[in-house]
């Protein structure tokens, strides 16, 4: 029998937490919602989102400042406990009690923090390439991570950072991901001028580089955590340049059901990368 392939994906929005929100969506079902991280959007998922329509209500948000969503222009509007605020009211807005939460970069810091503070609302969590925040904080302490988190340290510049990322047609998004990317060709021209035009929308960019800005001092450093009770799936790209293997290390400290999937020759950008291969984790993570 020919599998019924799923309507291609529309665009909605939703208002939550004071800001409206964008986002992409397909499918039917229980909710899986995606969050990206930086400098991306919700197109980051479009490998994912097709494939998990045929069993989840797929939603990929642009997150509060990016792309298509709206653009607070208080740098305060950019903490965690915003972020996590705006999940909360897009799982409930979309008409759900809880979601299968993926978050990558940005996005998986997201994620984490919400499950600690909603576990109600999360029935399995997926993170892809960001540590436990434990972990991360335990990193930063290290010379070798502060060395790959130099970038974290230039972007809490004002004006600065986004003159360097808009220089030359904003070259800086195109060499952060096929820069950094082990396969070249998984970024196509469209692609990386499809990431441009985001980052190239009106107050975007400060948006952005705001997140990082209000990174120091916040909870996301300076917390207990303790042992978390959802089932966790991370899956690692472990040629990131950004942010170390070994922040992946002893992780199941923090996370009672724990599994790890490491894929080499990947980058930061797994899920873009080798869909097929983090498509295949997912599902089985996830017994479908």
């Amino acid at each position: 029998m020919t599998p019924v392939t799923p309507p291609a994906w529309t665009h909605g929005y939703i208002t939550t937490n004071g800001v409206k929100l964008h986002y992409v969506t397909q499918g039917k079902g229980a909710l899986m919602l995606m969050l990206h991280g930086f400098p991306e959007f919700w197109y980051s998922w479009r490998h994912q989102i097709p494939e998990f329509a045929q069993n989840f209500q797929v939603v990929a948000l642009d997150l509060r400042g990016y792309n298509d969503s709206d653009k607070p222009k208080d740098k305060s509007a950019y903490v965690m406990s915003e972020f996590v605020k705006d999940v909360e009211g897009v799982i409930k807005g979309l008409g759900h009690e809880k979601c299968i939460l993926v978050g990558h970069d940005w996005g998986g810091a997201i994620a984490w923090n919400f499950a600690y503070d909603y576990p109600h609302m999360v029935e399995k969590l997926i993170i892809l390439n960001l540590p436990h925040p434990a972990k991360f904080a335990q990193g930063l302490r290290t010379f070798r991570q502060l060395l790959r988190s130099y970038y974290i340290f230039v972007f809490q510049l004002p004006w600065l950072p986004e003159l360097l990322i808009k220089y030359s047609n904003y070259q800086a998004i195109a060499t952060a991901f096929q820069g950094m990317a082990v396969d070249k060709t998984a970024f196509t021209q469209a692609d990386i001028d499809t990431f441009k035009a985001a980052a190239a929308k009106p107050a975007a960019l400060t948006a952005m580089l705001n997140y990082y800005r209000n990174i120091f001092g916040q909870r996301i450093l300076n917390k207990n955590w303790p042992i978390l009770a959802i089932p966790t799936l991370m899956i690692w790209g472990e040629n990131d340049t950004a942010l170390g293997k070994e922040l992946t290390y002893d992780t199941q400290a923090y996370v009672r059901e724990f599994q790890l999937k490491y894929i080499p020759n990947c980058s930061h950008w797994v899920q873009q990368e080798q869909p097929k291969l983090v498509n295949q984790y997912m599902r089985e993570f996830l017994g479908i």
